[in-house]
């Protein structure tokens, strides 16, 4: 678990990329930010800063702060019965995202795998967004992505959001983590 110093420093620190894009946030807004290491006590390495604007039964709108090299790591959203898994489009406001799906690997990647989870990253199709730059992603599609060297600013739009049924590829991570 984050320490709660850990969690205000990251929360200043992504306001600060926020106000220099220009990107204004409430002050609820910024006290709900979620500050998520994936339960692997790395937030530097892997880890992701998230405003959620909106998630409801019809769409769910998010802003994504990556710091640099910072990595969300690889995941899917599952169907869930009869509801088809999350589809969300990436689009990059600020900084440089490394987005990674299924396809033909990209040799090299520009994005920095983070130690010891190199078992746990398995696709290698490198979409490189920069502002004003966006990428669908199909439910049920496994991805990563990584801030580049000055992080990144990501809008998110999707279909509604369940965090909770996430499938990581790592097994030791733990998307929704006690207080």
């Amino acid at each position: 678990m984050l320490e709660k110093k850990t969690i205000e420093t990251a929360r200043e620190r992504a306001f600060g990329m926020l106000k220099r894009a220009g990107i204004a946030i409430t002050e609820k807004e910024l006290l709900n930010m979620e500050i998520t290491d994936f339960g692997l006590n790395d937030l530097k390495s892997q880890g992701l800063e998230i405003i959620v604007y909106e998630n409801n039964d019809r769409y769910c709108a998010k802003e994504l702060i990556l710091f640099p090299f910072q990595t969300c790591p690889e995941h899917r959203h599952p169907d869930r019965g009869d509801v088809k898994g999350k589809m969300e489009t990436f689009r990059c406001r600020r900084g440089k995202v490394f987005l990674y799906v299924p396809g033909n690997p990209t040799t090299p990647i520009q994005a920095v795998i983070p130690a010891g989870s190199e078992d746990y990253y398995t696709v290698f199709q490198e979409i490189e967004l920069n502002p004003g730059d966006q990428y669908t992603i199909p439910g049920d599609t496994l991805h990563w992505f990584q801030g580049g060297p000055e992080g990144a600013i990501v809008s998110e739009f999707s279909s509604p959001s369940d965090d909770a049924s996430d499938i990581f590829t790592d097994p030791n991570i733990k998307r929704i983590t006690e207080d």
